[in-house]
């Protein structure tokens, strides 16, 4: 059997420096790859990576979704440690909150592009994560 492993999330966007610039600044991750139309950014420690993929035709996902309306087909989840902290700073890179928040211990929020992405509470959270 062929041997798998999941290396990358790639988001579609209008400007892909710019989206990557965004998660790099929000993650305090580095930039890999950087050709034109094509970005990828990653953990110093290693493991996941993120895409970034130009898409002229890109639209912004509507969430939660509404028929007829573009939808997500995925998000990112990421852990905090200190939400609030963590809200503040995802607004100072350029995100915003969406409107509808299902969850106290979780803040949805939205990238500078409109891909939605999850704020989530993990109090234990391992040191170096």
């Amino acid at each position: 059997m062929a041997r798998f492993r999941f290396t990358t999330t790639t988001l579609s966007t209008r400007d892909a420096r710019a989206l990557a610039a965004f998660y790099e600044r929000l993650l305090g991750w580095e930039r890999g790859s950087d050709e034109p139309g094509w970005v990828t950014i990653g953990d110093p420690a290693g493991g996941h990576r993120l895409g970034f993929h130009h898409d002229d035709h890109y639209s912004a996902p509507v969430w939660p979704s509404r028929a007829g309306e573009p939808s997500m087909t995925a998000h990112l989840e990421i852990a905090v440690d200190d939400l609030d902290a963590a809200v503040a700073h995802a607004q100072e890179c350029g995100a915003s909150p969406a409107d509808v928040q299902p969850q106290d211990d979780v803040r949805v929020m939205l990238d500078p592009e409109g891909h939605p992405f999850c704020l989530f509470l993990w109090p234990d959270m391992p040191a170096g994560e």
